[in-house]
């Protein structure tokens, strides 16, 4: 049997141990998830797997023949291939689509003068998307694709390298339903052609879908490796935490109270349609759609990141002037957005000063920020949200993804907002700190606080909402009282299959 092996793979940083002797196998023609809670030690494995790290023990076994793997160019080498969650990190957007898909092989050719088949080349990309069952344009600039499209180049390309083993890293966090889908048919096909598949993903519904076993690590270990089909969810998440999950949604019953938030007749462009809602305080309202839907620009207007055409909002009857998020903090509204690295935190810079950053003017006197002031709020929010970091001076960059999410929802915390919009909040997070995130929230609809929980996970929203609204081509559909909607009847208006209120 063709297969991956690696055995007693350790690996410390500063004489801290990441892995603890860890066996891990995947074999050919195979899905094989690699999952835990971020921390658990998947992502350094798969970093020594593709010559990112190098161990300092183990070995590495490539069908049956022991294998040197101390660089990336030493992975693809074996066949051993990437594709991961932020594709646009890979792609090179000037280029066509054709030029990137042959990326590797034109780099490798090296420097000088030479000649190249640039029609032979185009055959051959073309070649390559066709078997992905994609219809893109090679001559297409890779910076006028879907984020989508750029993950079926990045397949492509990994396919002209003969790839034996492929590592997919939570390939299906940026997609749709329908792009998911897509990608879904891809991998079998990979599957189908011998390729060996390692699977890392958060969403234990396609786990059990797509993979043929399952290797859950925890704290630099492998704790579990079993059959997909003779395990289950609960099986897989007690394993991820080392204790079960009793509560996945921890949200305490909190008094519901007067309308704090009013919108009425929000209009920006297609993309939002005529929304109009009250929230009220202690209430959580989710606000479910797919992907496109309108969701997030819907908070960004709220926010006053993007102007509205028409419509207005209030925060306890007072209307929010638009166009300036500054004058919406300054109205009690606080954003939590969907994409955190780029919007919600400065990753470059420490926990302390993002932490402090919505209320430094506060902290300051005659123009000067007082430490003592900013070190002892940060210290406050580190402790009450369990943020996990070395100090309060270490880089955001530095955090799990569950971390950087609380930094982007503690920096808030001291400004007294009175409305708090989460875009996604769970995007990219293990169920751990997926717990203590629907904890936070819970916490602040008990202390009185407005909640717009957006989100497309609809059964986060069955879980921990109040009320949800269903979105669909920018518009409110649907509305649903606690415990009257089930996943498929949100699917149902959020696709379009009714229109009626």
């Amino acid at each position: 049997m063709k297969q991956l092996v690696m055995s007693g793979i350790a690996k410390s940083f500063s004489g801290v141990a990441a892995l603890r002797g860890v066996d891990f196998d995947v074999r050919s023609g195979e899905v094989h998830a690699l999952l835990g809670a971020n921390g658990a030690g998947k992502s350094t494995l798969m970093k020594i797997l593709s010559g990112a790290y190098i161990s300092d023990g183990g070995t590495i076994a490539i069908d049956g023949q022991t294998a040197s793997i101390r660089t990336p160019s030493d992975a693809k080498a074996q066949g051993i291939h990437c594709v991961y969650q932020e594709v646009d990190t890979v792609i090179v957007p000037h280029l066509t689509v054709a030029e990137n898909i042959m990326l590797d092989r034109l780099a490798a050719a090296g420097g000088g003068y030479r000649l190249v088949d640039w029609k032979g080349m185009a055959r051959e990309a073309a070649a390559m998307l066709d078997r992905l069952g994609a219809s893109i344009p090679v001559r297409k600039l890779a910076g006028e694709l879907t984020l989508a499209e750029k993950q079926l180049v990045v397949i492509a390309r990994l396919l002209t390298e003969q790839a034996k083993y492929v590592i997919f890293d939570e390939p299906t966090a940026p997609l749709s339903l329908e792009e998911a889908e897509r990608l879904f048919r891809v991998i079998a096909g990979l599957k189908k052609d011998g390729i060996g598949i390692i699977f890392i993903s958060h969403r234990l519904p396609e786990v059990f879908r797509l993979c043929d076993r399952i290797t859950v690590m925890r704290d630099g270990e492998k704790v579990l490796t079993t059959e997909a089909s003779a395990s289950s969810p609960e099986e897989v998440v007690t394993a991820m935490l080392g204790r079960s999950l009793e509560e996945e949604f921890p949200k305490v019953d909190a008094r519901i109270g007067d309308v704090v938030l009013q919108v009425n007749g929000l209009q920006l462009g297609n993309r939002v349609r005529n929304v109009s809602f009250e929230a009220r305080s202690g209430e959580i309202v989710a606000i479910v759609g797919l992907v496109g839907a309108g969701k997030t620009e819907l908070s960004r207007v709220l926010f006053g990141a993007d102007s509205r055409n028409a419509g207005s909002v209030s925060v306890r009857g007072r209307e929010v002037q638009q166009g300036d998020p500054a004058l919406a903090i300054a109205a009690g509204i606080a954003l939590v957005p969907e994409e955190r690295r780029k919007q919600g935190v400065l990753v470059g810079e420490s926990v302390m000063r993002n932490l402090s950053l919505p209320f430094l003017k506060s902290l300051s006197r005659l123009g000067f920020v007082s430490g003592t002031r900013e070190t002892d709020e940060a210290e406050s929010i580190i402790k009450r949200l369990g943020i996990k970091t070395s100090s309060r001076t270490e880089q955001v960059a530095h955090l799990s993804g569950g971390n950087q999410q609380k930094v982007s929802i503690g920096k808030w915390l001291p400004t007294g907002a009175d409305v708090y919009l989460f875009d996604e909040p769970t995007k990219g997070v293990d169920v751990g700190a997926k717990s203590d995130i629907f904890g936070i929230i819970g916490e602040l609809a008990q202390q009185g606080k407005t909640i717009l929980y957006l989100t497309c996970e609809f059964s986060e929203a069955i879980g921990i909402a109040d009320r949800i609204l269903v979105m669909c081509d920018g518009a409110i559909v649907k509305q649903f009282a606690r415990g009257e909607a089930a996943q498929e009847d949100l699917l149902l208006y959020a696709s379009g299959g009714r229109g009626d209120n």
